[in-house]
């Protein structure tokens, strides 16, 4: 399998990666394209030409696979897809977290909110007083069933 990811960038880089990458780029500087983060390994530059954009590594919500074919008649798994390098302009907003909100598609637009199960909101004493109560009763069950005692060696 191959290691992959999404690269997502403003509208004005796309035409000029996709012009680098037709080969019709206008001057030599057009032709250098650089990415490169820094030591957390989240954040970065992703420069193109002269000018330099902040990029970020996010993770997505849900693993993408992607596929390549040989003779448009067989698909061939290469790789799931986890992150994505989002670049943006200097004066865009950073993201807040490590994960990206609204994954790929507008039906995912703000899916860990809309589908996911919230984390439950745990408080220790509730959990350890339900456990003290509890625990009583499940010793007198289980000592007063007799498959549980032959299983212990009592019988």
């Amino acid at each position: 399998m191959e290691e992959q990811f999404i690269l997502r960038v403003p509208p004005a880089v796309a035409e000029r990666i996709e012009r680098l990458l037709n080969d019709l780029a206008s001057s030599s500087e057009d032709k250098a394209m650089d990415l490169s983060f820094s030591e957390d390994g989240r954040t970065g530059k992703f420069i193109i030409g002269n000018d330099h954009f902040p990029a970020s590594l996010l993770d997505l919500l849900t693993v993408v696979e992607s596929y390549k074919t040989y003779d448009d008649d067989v698909l061939i798994k290469t790789a799931d897809i986890g992150q994505m390098i989002m670049v943006r302009e200097d004066n865009d907003n950073i993201p807040e977290s490590l994960e990206h909100r609204h994954d790929l598609t507008p039906p995912m637009r703000d899916a860990r909110r809309r589908r996911f199960r919230r984390e439950p909101d745990l408080n220790v004493l509730v959990t350890l007083s339900q456990f003290k109560f509890y625990l009583p009763l499940y010793i007198k069950f289980f000592l007063e069933t007799d498959h549980i005692v032959s299983l212990l060696g009592v019988l």
